[in-house]
């Protein structure tokens, strides 16, 4: 029996240090975990657009407690044709959105609306019935606009170049915005490239443009599922997601979401722009003047702007120091709100990340 006690005390005293251990082990993981997550700070400016009466919204964000940044750390994103900059980027799904990923990663990751869109100035031809007015809002002052957000980042932080990334529309955008400013541009990330059309665009019923068109989520939704298989639709877009960013997306329009249903207002600039230009077989830019490394992302599905736009854009970017591009599977035009969301932040995180010239 004192043996029998002696050994039960021995085991009581090793299941002990046992849960010591397991205790440091996870209060240890815990620690690595909050290391590899660090807190970010959230900050929203309003930059003049150079334009009469045009103020620019721009969201940052960044590690807390730093402040300074080379501009190979510096990242400006912006949206496509229809919704704003910070419902796409800056939206918190399973806890984590596009810009707290790369801000995660050291980055100093910033969003621009440009003029009519979320939360920068809307001209007052938004707050008339739209067929009083012409469209507004076109590529080429979308790029002045990027122009302002950029010498706004490049004078904060004392950087002469910074990167940039722009979904869709926002292709066109920072791709001739780069074309015409080498010099002020690290490195360019395009994610779905718009170039020229030989199919019918999603976006263009056709009929006579006003001033802004006026969009549903329902019609967003079907738009959204364009071209992808019967059977794979259902675990696309996983649960809330949609949910999430319509919420979000109408919210970010107050005079339009009270209409029953609730709208978002888009202005016409681009859809004109796709009539005159890219519809019409003429490019408004060339990309053989981007001279900077260059990346393109793009997901199988995509109806909005088609594979065979990727790989004509891609075949034009003669200059670039380096180009790549990945075609995400299972994927749509926003894949950046999918079940593969992770496959296209990781391509573009690790072309960010690289320090690679040529024949090294």
């Amino acid at each position: 029996m004192p043996h029998h006690g002696f050994a039960s005390s021995i085991a009581r005293a090793f299941c002990a240090l046992l849960l010591v251990v397991a205790a440091a082990l996870a209060s240890g993981c815990a620690g690595m975990q909050a290391a590899a997550a660090p807190q970010l700070v959230m900050e929203e400016f309003m930059v003049p657009a150079g334009d009469p009466g045009i103020q620019l919204y721009v969201r940052n964000k960044h590690e807390a407690g730093r402040s300074s940044y080379s501009g190979d750390r510096i990242l400006l994103f912006v949206h496509g044709a229809t919704y704003p900059a910070e419902t796409a980027f800056d939206l918190q799904l399973n806890g984590m959105s596009w810009m707290d990923y790369i801000a995660r990663h050291g980055y100093d990751v910033y969003l621009v609306d440009v003029r009519g869109y979320g939360k920068s100035t809307r001209p007052p031809e938004m707050d008339q019935p739209a067929d009083r007015n012409e469209p507004f809002a076109r590529t080429a002052s979308a790029v002045k606009d990027v122009g302002a957000a950029v010498d706004f980042i490049r004078q904060r932080r004392n950087a002469a170049k910074i990167n940039l990334l722009g979904w869709s529309w926002g292709t066109s955008i920072m791709g001739w915005y780069t074309a015409q400013n080498n010099d002020k541009v690290h490195k360019l990330v395009l994610y779905a490239p718009q170039w020229i059309r030989n199919t019918a665009s999603l976006t263009d019923t056709g009929a006579k443009l006003g001033a802004y068109r006026s969009v549903s989520m329902a019609s967003a939704k079907q738009r959204w599922l364009t071209g992808v298989p019967a059977d794979k639709q259902a675990d696309l877009i996983p649960p809330g997601w949609f949910e999430a960013w319509a919420n979000a997306t109408i919210a970010s329009d107050p005079a339009a979401s009270r209409q029953d249903p609730p709208m978002l207002r888009a202005p016409n600039g681009v859809v004109l722009d796709g009539r005159e230009y890219w519809g019409a077989g003429k490019a408004l830019y060339d990309p053989g003047q981007i001279r900077v490394p260059t990346f393109l992302a793009h997901a199988e599905w995509d109806a909005d702007l088609p594979s065979y736009m990727l790989h004509a854009y891609f075949a034009k970017l003669s200059n670039a120091p380096y180009k790549r591009y990945v075609e995400i599977g299972e994927g749509t035009h926003t894949v950046i709100m999918e079940k593969n969301r992770m496959q296209l932040f990781q391509s573009v995180q690790q072309f960010l990340d690289e320090r690679l010239a040529p024949a090294q």
